[in-house]
Formats: C-alpha cells, structure tokens, sequence
C-alpha cells in the first residue's frame, strides 16, 4: 500500500482498492503479503491455521451485530482460515459477519485433518492466483 493510507482512520481493503501498488496487488493475489505473519507463529502468537484476526475497530462494530464472534478469541489467529478459504476477504463488517460461520465452524470441528484440509485448499489458492 501507498504511504498513510490509514490516516483518517482504519479502512477495509478491498480488490478494487485504489491504496494497494500494482506490487502489492501481485503479493496478495499470491498470498506473500503473509510472509511476516510467519514470524508470528514462530513466535507462538498466530498458528498457520486458525479464524483471520480483524483490526479492533471493526471487532467493535461486530460483537453489536453478532456477540458469538468473542468465542473465536478462545483460539490463536491464524494465517490461514477456514473463512478465508472458503469466504475470502470480506469487504464490509457484514461480510465479516457472514465468514464468522466458517471460523465457528472450524472452531467446533478443529483437528489436525482440518488444518490440513484448510493448508491444502490455500495452497490452491495461491497456485492459482486467487488470494484477491
């Protein structure tokens, strides 16, 4: 992204975001913008799979409209989610609301061959270019 594109206040990044460079484009479409989430998890802070964390402005404005959101913070965030792969990026504090079903589901039937299952959907997503 361009240099203070956040200065009025926290915004969602969408696929026609006009603060994204063409090279950042390029790195979300492949997933490389998550290269330093790696750190988090080596760190012990993230996990490779587990619900996306949104920024606490938009945590707000969802626990108003949809309170079981607090159930994900039982969990560490992921790099990866079952919403992500299943949703994708959403756009609005109601899309939010509406991949919040797949991070609940994946909370109550999380297992090893559910990570792996969610590892291998994104992996095909990065393969094909579809992280955007």
């Amino acid at each position: 992204m361009y240099y203070d594109t956040e200065e009025y206040g926290a915004l969602i990044s969408g696929k026609e975001d006009k603060r994204i460079t063409s090279l950042g484009r390029f790195m979300r479409k492949h997933k490389f913008d998550e290269i330093p989430n790696f750190i988090n998890v080596l760190k012990g802070e993230m996990s490779l799979v587990g619900p996306r964390p949104e920024q606490q402005y938009y945590i707000d404005q969802i626990l108003i409209k949809a309170p079981q959101y607090d159930l994900l913070k039982s969990i560490k965030p992921g790099i990866t989610s079952w919403g992500q792969v299943k949703y994708g990026y959403a756009s609005t504090v109601d899309e939010m609301i509406e991949r919040l079903e797949y991070d609940l589901y994946y909370l109550e039937n999380r297992s090893l061959k559910f990570d792996l299952k969610v590892a291998i959907y994104t992996f095909k997503l990065i393969i094909k270019g579809q992280g955007i």
